[in-house]
């Protein structure tokens, strides 16, 4: 991998944990709404269609709330890093990160930038072991090649 080629970089482990419990969960719901039929117990009330489908929108719901930590992403190339989290997203030029982090205990590696402000990169995760690593030293290769790209000017 050359100093200046583009790195694109997405958590592994969170992605397939996400998919397999949004389905699980989706079959869940989905289980649980064909059971509901008939009487709700010792009440004057019944479980109507319109029921079954509620508890299946609402499985739809908690599996696409669950697919949103599947979004984090760390695009990085030689004018800059963009950086999209579960919410937000940053697109910083390298001249005004400081370095990049990864500090051991930390769940995630951070920019740290120019202004002592730290930009977390959820996409790249403790739990992803040697491919964070190898993440992280290639965001550190495009900042090192930038910064001496100024530094001749």
């Amino acid at each position: 991998m050359s100093d200046t080629e583009p790195v694109t970089l997405r958590p592994r482990r969170i992605r397939l944990v996400c998919w397999v419990s949004a389905a699980v969960l989706l079959v869940v719901f989905s289980l649980v709404a064909t059971s509901l039929t008939g009487g709700t117990g010792n009440g004057y009330g019944s479980f109507q269609r319109g029921d079954q489908l509620a508890m299946i929108g609402l499985g739809v719901f908690g599996a696409l709330g669950i697919l949103l930590f599947t979004r984090p992403r760390v695009e990085a190339d030689a004018r800059g890093v963009r950086v999209r989290n579960v919410i937000g997203s940053y697109e910083l030029p390298w001249e005004v990160v400081r370095g990049v982090r990864f500090d051991r205990g930390a769940p995630w590696a951070s920019l740290e930038l120019h202004d002592d402000d730290l930009l977390p990169m959820v996409a790249l995760q403790a739990a992803d072991k040697e491919l964070a690593v190898e993440g992280v030293r290639a965001l550190r290769r495009l900042h090192e090649a930038r910064l001496a790209a100024l530094a001749t000017r």
